[in-house]
């Protein structure tokens, strides 16, 4: 793996991104920001799961009264997702949201994107240059004629330069599409002209089965190649599942490790007991878990301590009974099937 591109460091709220600090996990709301009770309670749904920065869309000036009680309410950085209207920008700065995120593309407007800017200097407000390729600016697609990676990054720079003759500098930046190719494309042209830190994902990945997948591909490339600082992985679905699969793919990098990393076989004719229905209940109890831990889950003794003897802690399931072992060793055995996903969660918390 390339070591990752030092970038400029930035910082939203209390969080560092770029230089050296770790890659950060993002995700959005996806409630009605109107309604207080149902944000809040997925605002703190995404902190309990680790994620370390949250968007929300803001897509009335009139939404931006929910800065301050969100901010009042927790600690983690918000950052206000601003499309056509300028002035919800300017309104979101100024009841104190941590980080704004535009797209020039759909503002549209070169003399209003510098009303933005300056409010972010004297706010102190950073900025996310977030350019997609579905709605590249007119200029951009008549120089182009289609949208494609080359766009993207021309466009983001033409930005970055015109804020930075502006005097600003706390900027980061993203380059998303739905294809993967053109994404990575994008953000490896950008990374090759420029260290400001970058937001990585693919944008519109689609629901949580075949998204993530999508995402784990274009996600994983870039992180790879040492490019990235932020990610959230974009799903159709439950936001807590983006911040699991964000760190599922940290994790596989060796980039970071938070949670439980389950490890279990994918069955055969051999299997005696429901082993699918267990690891999907298992996974959903153990999702909030933070401590760094590998546990098995096996459906038989053949895939049992051997075959997970990497395992911090883990069961297998023989006809009757299960056994319990951990880093290949045989802690106990003849324990009854149903008591099974109790006696594990025991040993894993004897653990932390």
């Amino acid at each position: 793996m390339t070591k990752r591109k030092k970038t400029r460091q930035i910082h939203i709220g209390k969080i560092s991104i770029g230089g050296d600090s770790p890659v950060v996990v993002q995700s959005m709301l996806k409630t009605n920001p109107e309604n207080l009770d149902e944000t809040l309670k997925q605002t703190l749904e995404l902190k309990k799961a680790g994620c370390e920065l949250i968007r929300i869309a803001l897509p009335y000036e009139d939404t931006c009264k929910i800065i301050p009680f969100l901010k009042k309410e927790t600690d983690v950085p918000l950052i206000g997702d601003i499309h056509f209207n300028y002035k919800i920008a300017i309104k979101a700065m100024e009841a104190g949201i941590d980080a704004i995120r535009i797209n020039p593309g759909t503002i549209n407007n070169v003399l209003k994107v510098k009303e933005i800017v300056n409010v972010a200097i004297a706010t102190n407000t950073p900025i996310r240059i977030g350019i997609n390729v579905g709605s590249l600016e007119k200029r951009i697609l008549k120089k182009y004629t289609r949208p494609n990676a080359d766009a993207m990054v021309e466009s983001a720079l033409y930005y970055i330069k015109m804020i930075e003759d502006m005097g600003w500098q706390q900027l980061k930046v993203s380059l998303k599409a739905s294809d993967v190719l053109q994404t990575i494309a994008a953000y490896e042209k950008f990374s090759k002209k420029s260290d400001y830190p970058l937001h990585i994902g693919i944008t519109e990945a689609g629901p949580i089965f075949s998204g993530a997948i999508k995402s784990s591909i274009g996600i994983g490339i870039l992180l790879y190649k040492g490019i990235g600082d932020t990610i959230r992985v974009s799903l159709t679905g439950n936001p807590v599942y983006e911040v699991i699969a964000a760190y599922h793919i940290l994790r596989n990098l060796n980039i970071r490790k938070r949670g439980v990393n389950i490890i279990s076989c994918p069955t055969c004719g051999r299997c005696r007991t429901r082993i699918m229905d267990i690891v999907e209940e298992f996974e959903k109890e153990v999702a909030y878990f933070d401590a760094n831990l590998n546990v098995a889950i096996m459906g038989c003794e053949v895939n049992g301590p051997g075959e997970a003897k990497e395992a911090d802690i883990g069961i297998a399931f023989g006809n009757d009974r299960a056994t319990l072992f951990a880093k290949g060793k045989i802690i106990k055995t003849g324990i009854l099937k149903e008591m099974a996903l109790d006696m594990l969660k025991e040993e894993m918390s004897s653990l932390i």
